[in-house]
Parts: C-alpha cells; structure tokens; sequence
C-alpha cells in the first residue's frame, strides 16, 4: 500500500481549505479589480512613487533600529531570569495586540510638543510629531515585538549548550555573544528583520496619528492608498496590489530562511 497516513480527517482540511479561500478569494479579488491597461501609470505617478519611496526608507530604517534594541531585549528575556520578568515581557509584546491608534496616541503624548518628552526635546531644538523621523518611530513601536518575538523562540530553542562550553574555555561574555550567540541565532535574526519590514511597511493607524500625512514627508504607501481610495480607486487598487507583493515576497524570504534554519 503506497503513500502514508496523515492522520487528519477529511473534515478538518475541508474547514482548513474554505479557511484559505477565506484568506485568498479576497486578494484574487484586488487582482480582477486592477486596470491593467492604466497599471503602469496608476502605480508610477509622482505621489505613488513618493509614498513608496518614502515606505521603503523609513522601513528600512525602523527594520535597523528593530535589530539594535530587539536583539539586547531578545537576549535579556531569553538568557536571564529576573522578578517581573513575565510582565516586562508582557509589556514589550504588547503592541502586537494593541489597536495601532492607541499606539499612535502614545507616541502623540510622549514625543509630542505638549507630551512627556516634547518639550525637553524642544528645548534641544528638536521637533519630532509629524515629521518623517516620526513615522520612523511610529514604524519601530508596532514592529519590534515581532523581532523580539521571533529571536527569543530561536533562543530558547538553540539551547546555552555551546555558550556554557564556551565560558568554560575562558571566553568572555562579550566574546561568548559575538563569536558563538549571535552566529547561532543568525537566522532567526534575519528572520525577525523580515518579518518587522513588512509589519513596518504596512503600517497605518500608528503613522497616522503620530505622524499625519503630509506628501513626500510622512504619507507612506498605506496612507497613499487609503486617500487614493477616496479620488481614484483604481489607483488605490494599483497600489494595494504592490504592497500585496512586497508582502508577498518578504512573508516568502522569511520562511524560506525559516525552513534553513530547521532540522
């Protein structure tokens, strides 16, 4: 008798396939929607070209700032044990579930010329609501729980087995971390960079609030497509279907480097 069992009954992948046509019939519906004879001008005006610009950039750069705190708290949740470790962690995960709005408001009323650190900062003469290094900002509030996330599940799974070896050969901590740590969990970093681009890359509610939408400074290729909505749906069907394939593409990247990593 040839093949295996899989062990799942028939019902459940008929629940598991309408649930992906729940996922997919949507997308196909962007792509029969899109004019094709318009695609091309539609997706390189001068406004689409600058929020897409502009989304690459700033995503780009929140992606970076992502690796240099995420790795550190990464590691910190992973590799120490303190009181109150559950709720810091708790705590940093927490804009995974929070509404992109309410995190938006925060950073409003934290780096905003009447927030906590607003007017500090304007002393210093330093100006950051409503200015690209505040979508940047807005872009690192809701993607750096998916790196940590990511880095930390790597850890707990690649063990300290070589890095007490390590130690026991007289490396230093700093050593230990850059010459063992970090090639070990290399993978599951870039993996957590990707996913944190494109959660960076589509987002809203956040940069909106926090930011605004001003052309060619703050409205990346999200807010674009949602004004474009409002004046020329075609164009915003155009768009969407670009940030569909990026996301595409980068949700791809991320599991194929998923499945190197596996056993």
């Amino acid at each position: 008798m040839s093949g295996s069992y899989s062990g799942i009954p028939r019902w459940v992948l008929a629940v598991a396939a309408a649930g992906a046509l729940f996922l997919l019939v949507p997308l196909a519906a962007i792509v029969l929607r899109v004019d094709w004879t318009r695609f091309g001008a539609l997706v390189s005006s001068e406004p689409s070209r600058a929020a897409l610009l502009l989304s690459l950039q700033t995503s780009g750069t929140s992606t970076a700032l992502c690796v240099l705190f995420g790795v550190p708290m990464a590691f910190a949740l992973a590799r120490t044990r303190f009181r109150g470790q559950r709720v810091v962690r708790a705590l940093v995960l927490l804009p995974l579930v929070l509404p992109p709005v309410v995190g938006g408001i925060a950073l409003l009323y934290t780096f905003g010329r009447q927030g906590l650190l607003g007017e500090s900062l304007r002393i210093l003469g330093v100006d950051i609501a409503f200015s690209t290094a505040a979508v940047v900002l807005a872009q690192t509030f809701v993607a750096l729980p998916f790196l940590v996330l990511s880095l930390e599940g790597a850890l707990r799974t690649a063990g300290t087995r070589y890095e007490a070896v390590a130690a026991t050969l007289g490396a230093r901590p700093t050593t230990v971390l850059r010459r063992v740590s970090l090639p070990l969990v290399g993978p599951g970093i870039v993996s957590g960079a990707v996913l944190s681009f494109a959660r960076a890359l589509g987002e809203f509610g956040a940069t909106l609030t926090f930011a605004g939408s001003l052309q060619g400074v703050t409205r990346t290729l999200p807010l674009e497509i949602y004004l474009q909505r409002e004046t020329d749906p075609d164009a915003a069907v155009a768009l969407s279907l670009v940030l569909v394939a990026v996301a595409v593409l980068v949700v791809a990247l991320a599991h194929r480097i998923h499945e190197g990593t596996g056993p």
